[in-house]
């Protein structure tokens, strides 16, 4: 590490908790000042914010692997997430989300279900599915950064006593970060969450900018054609992955074999069908939510959804594909002599390229960004997680009468007791890519099914969504446990067979307990008060199974209509993945320098955009 590249990290750090602490006198004036920044921080910044979140170098690490591996078609590994829940929350749900006008999800959950003993039920159990995923993210966050920073930076800080480790290096380094952002995100709230996300987006662009610039002056067109194969740049696909790599590359084509994703018609066809469902189900209740419930009007809501999408695939992947083509050129002969290679490798081929590749000066204003990357996801999840805690069960079931700085006071409390948790967590995971399949796959697949019937559903109700989200919980929680200590177990077990199953395909499963535990809890009680749903289905109006709701309703006005919306909200969003998918692939394309491919990408961005000006914005305009 050059002194230049050291000088400007602190640089970074120093700026960011400056203006963190600096906006933290807003956040002290309530907690809807301190958890949604008063619902008076403006569209674009809050989308800026949203997009900055989203921007997590675990994250990042994890798809220049999958990039680096598979090629073109690995944009589609992030429907496991899925990305494309942000089109469906651009077309209809942020309208949807934002009409409630409340400061939590499950805050929203009472507007669905009543305030009886069935509503108090799911608005516990939403709470508490936000603080498990709080906990999950943060240590997620906390195994990657602790990676990255241990490659990245020259000292060992391992804690020893008596000659044993107590502490590695890596996680001092993970402590050290994680330290510094809960400082300035307990500090100041929404409001410092969202101004240091405002800078640290611009900082990551710019470290984008740079390194795609680099890789153009650095490696040539020649370098570049000698590494990848007409397959590595296809992003079409069959059902079987054909071979990715030249027979001078054999490794790879073997890890690919081994990886567990060689029948990748199987993989998006599940990423599909639970894309689909979880997608319609809404945000999770994490930062995401928070930046909808936290803008001014339902306008702006869609407004800074749309925004998300449009300001972070481009910069994101100029940075992805320049460090992944200075790893095809500068790595993949050595990797390719590993006989021993694994997955694991390709998740330190970000630091690796940084460490031994990245010019001076660029290298520091990379890590710069990176840690904003790092910093932005990790505050943004600390402000969301306690929210649940203190409004949603604190301030609701145990001291509903408080003064605004008590309230604050627990909300510091409950940031760190949400961070210790993580952190702990964070000790027990075998890697990035354990902990993205469990988040993705078996944690978020608990979520699904519940969420997906209170939008659609009139006779859904309270203790279905209760037991519907108690079963997906349990299972996903059990998941992660085989999973961690699956190396205990006596080979030839049921649980050592299901611990080794690719959690993307224990979905349907756990997808089919939670619906199961949905429909028995409704059926097995009597429906939602039909006051409750007419309230709810008057103020939200999505679209679904809402008729008896809908008569009820025109009885008193005759005029109220059903929304009939659907197949329209669907063709937006079968128009908006794939205008997402183009700002996916196009930086790549230009940047291995395939041009009548990426101009095909820009040709399908700009139809797109266009067309969905007169189908989307030009009909938010007038909310």
């Amino acid at each position: 590490m050059d002194i230049i590249d050291i000088s400007i990290i602190a640089v970074y750090v120093l700026l960011t908790l400056f203006v963190g602490i600096w906006v933290s006198k807003k956040a002290s004036k309530g907690l809807k000042s301190y958890f949604l920044g008063g619902n008076n921080i403006k569209w674009y910044f809050l989308g800026l914010s949203n997009g900055s979140g989203m921007f997590d170098v675990s994250g990042t690490a994890w798809m220049v692997g999958i990039l680096f591996l598979y090629g073109l078609k690995s944009f589609m590994f992030m429907w496991l997430w899925p990305i494309w829940n942000q089109i469906f929350v651009m077309m209809f749900l942020a309208v949807w989300i934002r009409r409630s006008n409340i400061m939590t999800g499950s805050e929203w959950i009472l507007t669905r279900f009543g305030n009886d003993k069935a509503g108090r039920a799911s608005h516990k159990i939403v709470a508490v599915f936000a603080i498990v995923s709080a906990v999950g993210f943060i240590a997620y966050f906390f195994e990657g950064v602790g990676k990255f920073m241990t490659i990245i930076l020259p000292w060992d800080l391992s804690l020893v006593l008596g000659g044993s480790e107590l502490l590695s290096s890596e996680h001092v380094y993970a402590l050290i970060i994680i330290i510094l952002t809960t400082f300035y995100t307990i500090k100041g709230g929404m409001f410092s969450v969202v101004a240091t996300e405002v800078l640290q987006y611009g900082i990551m662009v710019i470290a984008g900018i740079l390194v795609a610039g680099y890789t153009f002056y650095a490696i040539s067109d020649a370098q570049i054609e000698a590494v990848i194969t007409p397959e590595w740049r296809n992003v079409f696909f069959s059902w079987e992955l054909e071979t990715h790599w030249s027979d001078q590359y054999q490794a790879f084509n073997d890890l690919i074999d081994s990886e567990g994703y060689k029948m990748f018609g199987a993989l998006i066809g599940m990423t599909i069908f639970k894309g689909f469902f979880a997608s319609i189900a809404g945000p999770t209740p994490s930062y995401d939510l928070q930046r909808i419930l936290s803008t001014k009007s339902v306008k702006e809501a869609a407004l800074m959804s749309g925004f998300t999408n449009l300001i972070l695939f481009i910069p994101r992947y100029l940075l992805i594909a320049g460090i992944v083509v200075i790893a095809l050129v500068e790595l993949a002969p050595i990797m390719n002599g590993n006989p021993l290679l694994s997955g694991a490798d390709l998740e330190i081929i970000l630091p690796k390229v940084i460490n031994f590749h990245i010019p001076v000066g660029i290298k520091g204003l990379l890590l710069a960004g990176l840690l904003a990357a790092f910093m932005s996801t990790f505050s943004a999840f600390v402000n969301a997680g306690p929210a649940y805690i203190v409004n949603d069960l604190y301030k609701k079931y145990f001291k509903p009468e408080a003064s605004d700085q008590h309230y604050i006071r627990a909300s510091h409390i409950a940031s760190f007791a949400v961070v210790g948790l993580g952190v702990f967590m964070g000790f027990f995971a075998n890697s990035i890519n354990a902990l993205t399949l469990w988040i993705t796959s078996a944690l978020f697949g608990g979520y699904v099914a519940a969420n997906f019937l209170k939008w659609i559903w009139w006779r859904f109700n309270g203790w279905g969504y209760f037991w519907g989200m108690f079963a997906g919980l349990f299972i996903a929680s059990l998941q992660f446990v085989m999973d961690s200590y699956k190396g205990t177990f006596t080979e030839g077990t049921l649980i050592y067979e299901l611990s080794e199953i690719n959690a993307i395909y224990l979905f349907p499963i756990i997808f089919g307990v939670s619906l199961l535990g949905s429909f028995l809890g409704t059926y097995f009680t009597k429906p939602t008060d039909m006051e409750t749903l007419k309230s709810f289905y008057r103020t939200v109006h999505p679209w679904g199974w809402w008729k008896p709701v809908c008569e009820a309703i025109q009885e008193d006005e005759p005029t109220f209509t059903e929304n009939k919306n659907f197949w329209f909200d669907m063709g937006n969003s079968v128009i908006g993945v794939v205008w997402q998918s183009s700002m996916i692939v196009l930086p790549i394309y230009f940047i291995i320098r395939d041009y009548p491919k990426g101009f095909i990408a820009l040709a399908v961005f700009l139809v797109t955009t266009i067309i969905l000006k007169f189908t989307w914005y030009d009909k938010i305009k007038n909310l």
